[in-house]
């Protein structure tokens, strides 16, 4: 994954098992909210690199929450 200096534009290199496919995304306005960098790697979720290749925060994916209803008894 790549990204301009002004972070408006990024493009994602993808091997799909038979080649490789270049991605390239550019915002019209805004810019794409880059993680730290730790090592030399980036580490994201799928949901959270979903979210930053919609132009989102993904600092504000987090896992789903398994809500309980309380039931009553008759």
């Amino acid at each position: 994954m790549f990204r301009a200096n002004r972070a408006d534009r990024i493009k994602f290199v993808y091997f799909d098992g038979t080649g490789v496919c270049l991605f390239a995304k550019r915002l019209e306005d805004g810019k794409f909210c880059w993680p730290g960098i730790t090592d030399g790697v980036v580490r994201l979720t799928a949901a959270q690199l979903q979210a930053l290749l919609e132009g989102l925060d993904w600092r504000r994916v987090h896992e789903t929450r398994e809500m309980r209803v309380p039931t009553t008894a008759s």
